[in-house]
């Protein structure tokens, strides 16, 4: 996110108009829906999660632990329990 000084790039009148809400402060102007990139687009964070997901749902199935898991990925219990349902959620969806 950039800040753009609202004085070179909006007409004046629309300047004043906006100074009668906000005058000398920030103001954040969201994008246009047809603009937003969804959660994790611009990095490989979505990806990374994902493979680390699959390999947790792997290595259940090959019989480790919830708590040993746990350990292994530093996550809680709990995390491990919601991927492993979400996972097998997923592989169920692709076998119909």
């Amino acid at each position: 996110m950039s800040y753009h000084k609202a004085d070179y790039i909006l007409p004046p009148e629309l300047l004043e108009k906006i100074q009668e809400y906000v005058d000398g402060g920030y103001l954040y102007i969201p994008r246009k829906n047809c603009n937003r990139k969804s959660w994790g687009e611009q990095t490989d964070t979505k990806i990374v999660i994902t493979k680390r997901n699959s390999e947790i749902f792997k290595d259940y199935k090959m019989g480790i632990k919830v708590f040993e898991l746990a350990k292994k990925y530093f996550l809680s219990e709990k995390s491990i329990q919601r991927i492993v349902l979400q996972e097998r959620r997923k592989s169920d969806e692709t076998i119909c």
